[in-house]
């Protein structure tokens, strides 16, 4: 017969927890000091290659540099990586706070339902997500609207202009629509509510190439919330940290670079 271990705490665990309790640690805490640490020479070179990251990436915290030193193969969590870039006391650089208004939802037009909720796609073309955004130069600023394929999350339609008119989103949208050419009702094309998408024009022209429409509940940002995560990831680290904002970085480009760099699951 084998006899039963003790179940609960000994003694032993008792007066640990007592102690630790009386100087204010956790037992995890003490019990970790007593197990293996990663040697000073580990912490030197992580080191190095945080800096470089940081360096390279102005505005990435320490989750994104988490995600690329794991992506070049090394096992580190985010943990150990906040603390390092805590005590080398590397800071993300902050966007600017000034954001123009570019969703004007208040219109005449009719709106529709949203067609995507619990849909997840598991392919090219079954949903593309659209929305429009400011990008900020040295003086002044002009609008970008793009359409993403929600399954790769790719650009697959863009356009630039000062102008909020109708016409840019459509510039886009007729981009996707040469370089995908989906078959008729293949796939929904899902936005928000602004008069951009909502007018005529547009929904005319989704109706021709058989496209059902979908549009975000009033104030839930995660209705589209990949399009927007792009748009804020594109903003954030091609924009905002290029040395000169009067030649931003075009957003195909951009788009590999981020689709390159997103985690499983997010490409």
């Amino acid at each position: 017969m084998i006899a039963a271990e003790p179940q609960g705490f000994c003694a032993n665990d008792a007066a640990v927890a007592r102690l630790c309790a009386l100087g204010g640690v956790s037992r995890a805490g003490y019990y970790r000091h007593f197990g293996p640490h990663p040697p000073k020479r580990d912490d030197a070179d992580l080191r190095e290659l945080i800096q470089k990251i940081a360096l390279d990436n102005r505005r990435y915290g320490y989750r994104r540099i988490a995600h690329e030193l794991r992506r070049q193969g090394l096992i580190v969590n985010d943990k150990r990586v906040r603390r390092l870039i805590g005590e080398d006391n590397l800071l993300a650089q902050r966007a600017r706070p000034f954001v123009p208004a570019t969703t004007i939802s208040r219109h005449e037009f009719a709106v529709v339902p949203n067609l995507t909720r619990d849909l997840i796609p598991t392919g090219l073309d079954q949903i593309w997500v659209a929305d429009i955004t400011y990008v900020r130069l040295a003086e002044g600023f002009v609008y970008l609207a793009a359409i993403l394929d929600a399954f790769s999350r790719k650009v697959i339609g863009w356009a630039i202009a000062d102008h909020l008119e109708a016409s840019l989103a459509i510039e886009a949208l007729d981009l996707a629509l040469a370089a995908r050419k989906p078959p008729p009702t293949s796939l929904i094309h899902h936005s928000d509510r602004g008069v951009q998408y909502a007018c005529n024009a547009y929904q005319k022209r989704l109706e021709t190439y058989k496209i059902p429409a979908s549009m975000s509940r009033v104030g839930n940002p995660y209705d589209n919330a990949k399009a927007e995560s792009f748009m804020k990831t594109l903003k954030t680290e091609e924009v905002d940290a290029a040395p000169s904002a009067d030649a931003p970085l075009l957003p195909p480009a951009a788009s590999e670079r981020f689709s390159s760099r997103a985690p499983e699951g997010y490409r």
